[in-house]
């Protein structure tokens, strides 16, 4: 598989031995008009070829096209391992922009919407071990229509801080044998009061004498093992707790993991079916406004991550490529980041996990309004938002690098007396979020309108460039009185957004400016070049500099902000407001700009004098 791109295992925290990288060349065809099950695209070969997992969009697809689509095809003919003789064949897509339809010797066997998240299809009673199978898969993704797209372009091409569009396959595709009766996806939850690792197991099925067992491990070898019988649940859960001698945390500069093997046992204990995992100890706490680490208040210096590359778009050109991005944010300072307006590919969080690096999962949900601030009314967001939504946070629950989650970002909406549609969905969102997962820290959206007086966080968004400004608007926070994003915050009209009001009252929540800086800063752009940025440009270098390092030092000082986020980490096409170049070159001196962030955060000398 070495030559074959993408060719690493694409699903870290669910391993099975046995699988089938499809990466590589496919048949593809695009469909503008919509009509190839009229044409028969379905039943004959595809006229041009491209290079799996890369999206047409993209230069390492060999195509390179940023037109619309509306729809297209692809073709792959695959040899199943007779070696899996006696069991079911499973079909996954690791993410398919937009919705999908997946034949398999001309039946059809899945259907999927969402461009974010893996679906599987399972080919019993279609194809077997041993067979030649033909895959076909159509992917419509109409660029205009309003879905969750997160920073790919409505309009033609890119502009300000929207991106090129992604259409069909752009994460790995894989075959996969699985046992008739087998384990799915586990929740494995840190339960650190208790030093224990709570495991839920759900299973395809279940029969008389089946056991679930469970083994922790580390470098040093066994460290507790578990069974319970696994006849009684869909979901049999396990109890794994981790001697005192044997208790290393999972943490920023200290991220511990422990190796996992579950096994599913038959009567006479021989192995039904297994899968490798690793879990992280780690406890999030919130104490006052405080967001703690295993009982530590941990400053989260984040920058503001939107995964994109220039060769793959939003698909890493390779699995180092991912591991290196994290590098460079711990390079330049940052202790985490927000995942923004995308659903990362897993093997960026099990980098993640790795390295010790927090991250705030987000959805991609915008997509679904006008330019501009409008009325909540007219943006009209669906259920599919909470249902794509479901399925990031059951991919991604287990995690341990995941200390927070955001389902909506900036959703522009004046406060009336009226419940809107955008209520509704931000807090399903809200609601789903905390369904799935209790232990972590959930905002209803990440700034402009906060509706949902529950929620564990408060944040705002503010790309003021003056320092002094900057200060006098946070200066607030300390009385409880914290800057909050409104039309009249941002010099918009009433005629744009009704009320100036968007959000709900602060009620004391831990607060964080989730997006600053932004700083405009490309010497090499060229007179009539396309070029973006926050606010005024530095004159120069050394301007550029003092901005960074007192816009900073302002949230860092605070004594009542648990964090910031800085806009970004590189420059993508005309926005060139990152840390890094697109192509991740050095823009700046790191020392510099590591410095700035170094300084002990005013929350953290809080904690440790009390303590």
């Amino acid at each position: 598989m070495s030559d074959m791109p993408r060719s690493e295992y694409p699903r870290p925290q669910f391993v099975r031995d046995d699988w089938l990288c499809l990466n590589g060349e496919w048949g593809f065809e695009i469909d503008r008009g919509d009509s190839g099950i009229h044409r028969g695209l379905l039943d004959r070969e595809l006229k041009g070829r491209i290079t799996v997992p890369f999206c047409p969009e993209s230069q390492l697809s060999g195509i390179e096209n940023h037109d619309y689509y509306n729809a297209v095809w692809y073709r792959r003919v695959a040899m199943i391992p007779a070696e899996w003789a006696g069991k079911r064949v499973l079909l996954h897509f690791q993410a398919v922009d937009y919705d999908s339809a997946v034949w398999v010797n001309g039946v059809e066997v899945g259907r999927h919407r969402g461009g974010f998240t893996p679906f599987s299809c399972d080919l019993s009673g279609v194809a077997e071990a041993g067979d030649e199978i033909t895959i076909v898969l159509r992917a419509r993704d109409d660029g205009q229509r309003p879905q969750p797209r997160g920073k790919q372009a409505r309009e033609y091409g890119p502009h300000g801080a929207i991106y090129v569009r992604t259409t069909g396959i752009w994460q790995t595709v894989w075959l996969e044998p699985a046992p008739a009766i087998a384990l799915r996806r586990p929740r494995i939850t840190p339960d650190l009061a208790n030093r224990r690792f709570l495991l839920e197991q759900p299973l395809s099925g279940n029969a008389a004498g089946l056991r679930l067992r469970a083994t922790v491990s580390d470098a040093a070898g066994l460290v507790v093992s578990a069974q319970c019988a696994a006849e009684y649940d869909l979901s049999p859960r396990l109890d794994l707790p981790i001697p005192e001698e044997r208790l290393r945390l999972w943490g920023p500069g200290a991220p511990h993991l422990y190796d996992l093997e579950i096994e599913l046992l038959d009567t006479e204990g021989a192995t039904v079916d297994s899968a490798r995992s690793y879990a992280g100890m780690r406890g999030i706490a919130i104490d006052g406004r405080a967001i703690k680490i295993n009982g530590a208040t941990v400053f989260q210096r984040l920058v503001l991550d939107q995964g994109y590359y220039p060769d793959g778009i939003m698909t890493a050109p390779s699995d180092d490529a991912l591991r290196e991005d994290i590098e460079l944010s711990l390079a330049a300072g940052f202790n985490g980041a927000r995942l923004h307006q995308k659903v990362f590919e897993e093997r960026f969080l099990y980098h993640a996990d790795r390295l010790g690096y927090l991250v705030w999962g987000e959805f991609g949900d915008w997509g679904c309004r006008e330019n501009g601030p409008i009325d909540g009314e007219h943006q009209k967001p669906g259920p599919d938002y909470i249902t794509q939504w479901l399925e990031c946070l059951a991919r991604d629950y287990s995690h341990p690098s995941i200390v927070g989650w955001c389902p909506l970002n900036e959703t522009w909406q004046s406060l009336t007396d009226r419940i809107t549609a955008l209520d509704d969905v931000t807090r399903g969102m809200y609601l789903a979020t905390k369904a799935m997962d209790s232990t972590r820290p959930t905002l209803d959206t990440s700034g402009y309108s906060h509706r949902v007086p529950e929620a564990d966080v408060y944040d705002s968004h503010d790309y003021t460039q003056d320092p002094d400004t900057f200060r006098a608007r946070h200066a607030g926070l300390a009385a409880g009185e914290p800057y909050v994003n409104s039309a009249d915050s941002w010099g918009l009209p009433e005629r744009m957004a009704g009320n100036i009001n968007w959000s709900i009252p602060y009620r004391g929540q831990p607060y964080f400016v989730s997006e600053f800086g932004g700083i405009w800063w490309n010497p090499e752009v060229k007179a009539g070049e396309d070029s973006w940025g926050y606010g005024e440009r530095p004159r120069d270098l050394e301007e550029f500099y003092d901005r960074f390092e007192k816009l900073c030092a302002i949230l860092l000082n605070d004594v009542n902000m648990f964090g910031y986020c800085y806009t970004q980490l590189t420059d993508i096409l005309q926005e060139q407001n990152g840390i890094y170049k697109y192509d991740r070159g050095l823009k700046f001196d790191l020392g510099r700009i590591r410095a700035a962030q170094q300084k002990a955060a005013a929350i953290e000398l809080a904690d440790s004098r009390s303590s």
